[in-house]
């Protein structure tokens, strides 16, 4: 019998990091990041932001210089500009960055950039999550969809985990506190 092709790496599966671990990864990668990332890039080292899929890249750029008396809208299509500027003369480096990150962190990588106040992701990762909802929670949806709001029950859901990321960001923040909190007094209780 001939050998089998296995993909191992297709899907991440390994067990959850503590908090610590997370942290440190987390860190590891702000500071490969920081430092495989030519410095005239950004005003500042880049935002990364991790989860189990993908890292995020959201650095800033330097905001345009607008003529004296330039209007709102002058100001908003300049900083546009220089966000698509940077988007097509770094395309080739982004990608060879990206590639050498995934390769080495098994994640996807995604960019974006803030300039002007605006900020813009040039590539994003889009994960489907399975979840049950009872009767009342699909109506919520439903509602949503027949209203317009959202195309499916699918666009809802994603349409109200982005509400309340919106407006609960401090309780949010809390409650990743309280998590890392219990993670670290996990791991200074006993060991099994």
């Amino acid at each position: 019998m001939g050998q089998v092709a296995c993909n191992y790496n297709y899907m991440s599966t390994s067990e959850r990091a503590s908090t610590s671990e997370k942290a440190s990864t987390s860190e590891t990668l702000r500071g490969w990041f920081t430092g495989r990332l030519p410095g005239d890039w950004f005003t500042a080292p880049p935002e990364v932001t991790i989860d189990r899929e993908e890292i995020t890249v959201l650095g800033t750029l330097a905001d345009p210089e607008a003529a004296g008396g330039a209007t709102e809208a002058e100001t908003a299509a300049a900083a546009d500009g220089r966000s698509r500027r940077f988007r097509e003369e770094t395309r080739q480096q982004r990608i060879e960055i990206a590639r050498e990150a995934e390769h080495h962190f098994g994640r996807k990588v995604s960019w974006g950039v803030t300039c002007g106040g605006r900020s813009v992701m040039f590539t994003t990762f889009s994960v489907p999550v399975m979840t049950r909802l009872r009767q009342p929670e699909r109506l919520v949806l439903d509602t949503l969809v027949d209203a317009g709001v959202a195309r499916s029950r699918s666009d809802a859901l994603a349409w109200c985990v982005r509400l309340v990321g919106e407006h609960e960001d401090s309780w949010l923040a809390e409650l990743r506190d309280a998590l890392r909190r219990v993670e670290q007094v996990r791991g200074e209780g006993p060991q099994s």
